[in-house]
């Protein structure tokens, strides 16, 4: 065991049951190698083991005062020690090395207090090691320096042998000569003004007189403060009524009144037909600052802090941070976390520009060790899984696959290409999905998800929204009116709104290349990183971790990412094209395996097609015979275009629908007068043709002869003779009917 200046260990029994070294804790003041150890008693055994001698002592409660804190003992009386019979203590295990902690101070800015730095000025022969090794072994005791401090600092012998206690029990340094303030009223230390009662003596209001008591004293007078100090009583109270105050607690004057008519009305009056408590007079309850100072003063600054606010707020907003969100995440790639959002901003319909659609659902993927934004995903429908599904599609498929979709060009910022990630983090909800669950067991090994209303524990993904959150009104297709009245409720003026889906989609595509090629991300570059000139980007973080080899890729088949994250529904072949969402799709594959033909000769067929809900342009089904996927394309002469959404094109239909039961009463009301016309005109040409038949008195000729006289008299070629003379032979009538015909041809 090797004792050195200032160790201090436990003594646990004398050598040979000698009275000269006494059991307890003792401090090495000086270590020489050929005298032995030069040592000081600091705490003897506990009290337990000595007997006590002299009077019993009093019990605190038979006390008229409290009995006040006694000062420490004075220790610091030297012996020596022989190394052999250390040693010897040593080998029978009854000297152990131990740590004396210092004691707290309660003063935290001591170094700069006069009085610290006059006392550590007087006792610095006591300081220094070498001053200590000359002065002691030549008196035998630190008789000589305590001459030499007294007479170099002019303080008085009881000073030194006090400070000296101090360096001997807490350390030879200059912070164990601090001032302590245990006995002169530490902060901690309650000293309420109670009454005087059962012989204990009360204690009057501290602090500063009042201008009235200064102006008594001044001619002679005492006045009794008209306001008491605080007392036990008052300060139960207090913390009593405060403790019935739900959190989060209301600002101060709210507070102070619900505190004061709770714990100090002392009577009641009736006020506007209720009875409303009342306090008392001047000094019969505490002022404000009082309570203030009962209820501060027993909490700390932070407790303060939570107290004004819920709990769920100063876990999200205000708690410290203990760790960061990439620390256990192995690379770029192996974790993604995504979460939704509503964007604030209206949008107007691609089929209408007149039709405010409203606010779009905004879903967002973010790789969290690089902060880079993976994809995202724009819809009208509400937040669900099988919306974040096709999130993660356009994080993981063809990046020119999805620009595709949406009309925009796409970018080059990640290098390589994202693929499907190890780790999912995501909402509760969606988390707790029965589709989720399918999608996790092929595609994501695993998925988490953090509590409810926890999106400070998602990290940057709910940072990079930059959108205000606010609720969204239900996206109901065709609810045109209905959306129109709630922009009026909301005061929205639509307007300002100028964005469609895809162009909002194209937009936000600019914004986030735009983030991942320049946030600044240096404060998470380490040394090696800085040492390899690693771009300080999202974007520079992504590649710089995949050529360290510390980035996560898998390979996934296009058509396994089609049939997994994409929304499938039930489609149709019929005899000209294959149907989807009453819309027609055609392929160079289908044309080949004449689909059509088949079914027009055949009957058609059900085939279930997935399609991408933010494009009507594409949709994909089944290859017969083969794991692949056919891709459609949808029909230039069908009823919607390759730019509206799936969610337009339900709007625009549903829309129609729900308008067909009045326009087919204006169809019914525009009706209504040709048919009435129509019949006036018959009921009239009846009536004409009754009175000629019944006023005709001459042979009525055939309906040959008849129909050569209209055809005549519409030409204007009159007749040579009436119609009862007439001679009628097959010749002529056959060549004026060629003529007619002759007519005919020259008309067209």
């Amino acid at each position: 065991m090797d004792l050195i200046h200032n160790a201090t260990f436990n003594l646990l029994d004398s050598p040979s049951n000698s009275a000269a070294y006494p059991c307890g804790i003792y401090r090495v003041v000086l270590a020489v190698e050929q005298r032995g150890f030069l040592v000081t008693l600091i705490q003897p055994a506990s009290e337990a083991t000595q007997k006590r001698t002299g009077r019993p002592r009093k019990l605190d409660e038979q006390l008229k005062q409290k009995r006040k804190k006694a000062r420490p003992p004075l220790v610091g009386q030297v012996l020596w020690i022989d190394r052999v019979d250390v040693e010897r203590l040593v080998e029978d295990g009854l000297l152990e090395t131990i740590t004396v902690r210092r004691r707290s101070v309660h003063n935290p800015s001591f170094e700069d207090d006069p009085r610290f730095l006059r006392r550590v000025e007087a006792m610095a022969p006591f300081l220094r090691h070498d001053t200590l090794a000359m002065e002691i072994p030549k008196a035998n005791g630190i008789s000589s320096l305590v001459a030499q401090v007294v007479k170099n600092s002019g303080v008085s012998r009881a000073f030194v042998y006090r400070a000296w206690a101090e360096l001997c029990r807490w350390g030879f340094d200059a912070r164990s000569l601090a001032l302590g303030y245990e006995r002169c009223g530490a902060p901690g230390v309650r000293r309420p003004c109670d009454p005087p009662s059962k012989g204990v003596a009360g204690r009057a209001k501290p602090g500063r007189k009042t201008t009235a008591q200064i102006i008594a004293r001044v001619h002679g007078l005492v006045l009794e403060p008209v306001q008491p100090g605080m007392s036990s009583e008052w300060t139960r109270k207090i913390l009593a009524a405060d403790s019935q105050i739900p959190t989060p607690k209301p600002a101060w004057p709210k507070r102070y009144n619900r505190i004061t008519l709770s714990a100090f009305a002392t009577s009641a009056a009736e006020q506007n037909g209720k009875v409303v408590p009342l306090l008392g007079p001047e000094g019969s309850y505490p002022t404000k600052a009082q309570v203030m100072r009962v209820i501060r003063s027993r909490m700390s600054a932070l407790a303060r802090i939570q107290e004004k606010t819920t709990t769920h707020h100063f876990k999200t907003a205000k708690r410290g941070l203990s760790s960061r969100n990439w620390c256990d995440v192995a690379g770029p790639g192996h974790t993604w976390a995504i979460d939704s959002t509503v964007g604030d901003i209206y949008l107007r319909s691609s089929v209408n520009r007149e039709w405010v659609i409203g606010r779009p659902i905004v879903y967002v993927v973010v790789d969290v060790w690089s902060t880079a934004v993976m994809g995202f995903y724009v819809c009208l429908t509400g937040p669900s899984w099988d919306t974040a599904k096709v999130a993660l599609f356009n994080a993981a498929a063809d990046p020119k696959l999805v620009a595709d979709q949406w009309g925009y060009t796409p970018s080059v910022a990640l290098n390589p290409a994202p693929t499907l990630p190890h780790a999912l983090l995501c909402d509760r909800g969606e988390y707790l999905s029965a589709a989720h669950k399918r999608t996790a067991i092929e595609r994501l090994p695993m998925t988490s998800y953090t509590p409810p209303y926890r999106g400070d524990l998602k990290g940057s993904v709910e940072v990079l929204h930059r959108i205000a959150k606010d609720a969204q009104f239900l996206f109901v297709p065709g609810a045109v009116d209905f959306r129109r009245k709630e922009l009026e409720l909301r005061k929205v003026d639509p307007e300002k709104s100028v964005f469609t889906l895809r162009e909002y989609v194209c937009y936000l595509h600019e914004v986030f290349t735009h983030y991942n090629l320049s946030a600044n991300r240096e404060p998470r570059l380490d040394a090696y990183m800085r040492a390899s000139a690693v771009d300080p980007s999202p974007a520079g973080l992504w590649r710089w971790g995949h050529e360290a080899g510390i980035g996560f890729r898998r390979l996934t088949d296009p058509s396994d990412l089609i049939r997994d994250l994409l929304p499938a529904d039930t489609g149709s072949v019929n005899r000209d094209a294959v149907k989807l969402l009453k819309c027609d799709y055609t392929s160079p594959e289908v044309q080949a395996l004449e689909w059509t033909a088949y079914a027009r000769n055949l009957g058609g067929w059900e085939i279930s097609a997935h399609y991408y809900p933010g494009s009507m342009a594409q949709i994909w089904t089944p290859q017969p015979n083969s794991s692949e996927l056919m891709k459609l394309t949808i029909s230039d002469h069908t009823k919607a275009s390759p730019g509206v959404s799936v969610d337009e094109w339900l709007d625009a239909h549903e829309f129609h629908c729900t308008n067909r039961s009045s326009q087919d009463d204006a169809r019914s009301r525009r009706a209504l007068q040709p048919v009435h016309n129509m019949q006036e005109l018959n009921s009239k040409a009846q009536e004409l043709t009754r009175r000629a038949l019944a006023d005709s008195k001459r042979r009525v000729p055939s309906m040959t002869d008849a129909r050569t006289i209209e055809v005549a008299a519409y030409r204007g070629t009159p007749t040579q003779q009436p119609c009862e003379e007439l001679e009628v032979t097959s010749p002529v009538v056959d060549d004026h009917m060629q003529a007619v015909l002759s007519m005919l041809k020259d008309d067209d």
